[in-house]
């Protein structure tokens, strides 16, 4: 095998994104035959299986040591399915339950608001297959940002509906930076033993003074208003004194 053409600090980038992409494919999965209605089954079962798909790529990279070639399945699944909480690098937006389609619709905005930045990041990388594999998504991502505009833009309207979309996002808000702060308990991006994080609770913001310039609540997590404070705080992730990943038991 050539030299790896990964550093740590990419290989940390690219571990955190996989497993933030494979957890979301999952979350997605959990809505299949209980969505409130038929095509909300289809369109999340579609989004999940491209986010499952994205992580592989990315997982593949690592075990391929970037040279983009054909990796073995159980190389992919050592990494997807590592049963060792320690290395899990996920964050918590991606972790946390949502017990209501509300709580289920605002994470998927939120967090394909984030994933666009992070492939448009990417997107020109020197690392060739990364380049790849960032065009590839990056198509797929523009009809999951348009399913959450359209519903939300829809629901928004409706009095009932948008008290529930408004309280969701005020419950995610303070762990929506996640996806954009780098792994390792310190947000250095680096693993020092463990990857597990335990930052200080992040501050809540009110979601209502949040919605309020964009009938969409804003347009986009790089794009907020003035209005809209920043949220400080390294990448949110699993307490370390929790091994389990909510809703999945014992291992991923």
């Amino acid at each position: 095998m050539t030299a790896s053409r990964l550093t740590d600090g990419v290989r940390e980038f690219l571990l955190a994104f996989a497993d933030d992409e494979h957890l979301m494919g999952q979350q997605h999965a959990e809505w299949i035959g209980v969505a409130p209605f038929l095509e909300e089954d289809l369109a999340f079962c579609s989004i999940g299986q491209d986010e499952l798909g994205h992580a592989a790529s990315l997982y593949a990279l690592v075990a391929g040591e970037g040279d983009g070639g054909q990796v073995d399945d159980r190389a992919i699944d050592a990494l997807a399915f590592d049963p060792d909480p320690t290395r899990w690098r996920s964050c918590h937006l991606v972790e946390m339950p949502t017990p209501d389609w509300a709580h289920a619709l605002v994470r998927h905005w939120l967090y394909d608001a984030a994933e666009e930045l992070r492939w448009d990041l990417v997107s020109k990388s020197t690392l060739v297959p990364l380049a790849e594999a960032a065009a590839r998504a990056t198509s797929e991502e523009w009809f999951h940002r348009r399913h959450a505009d359209g519903l939300l833009d829809v629901l928004l309207v409706g009095s009932e509906s948008r008290e529930r979309l408004l309280a969701a996002l005020d419950d995610l808000l303070p762990v929506a930076v996640g996806p954009a702060c780098p792994p390792g308990p310190d947000g250095s991006g680096t693993a020092s033993g463990s990857t597990r994080r335990a930052p200080p609770p992040l501050p809540r913001t009110d979601a209502k003074t949040a919605a309020l310039p964009s009938p969409r609540f804003w347009n986009g997590c790089a794009r907020c208003s003035p209005s809209t404070p920043q949220l400080p705080g390294s990448r949110p992730g699993i307490d370390p004194a929790d091994t389990r990943r909510p809703q999945y038991g014992s291992g991923p």
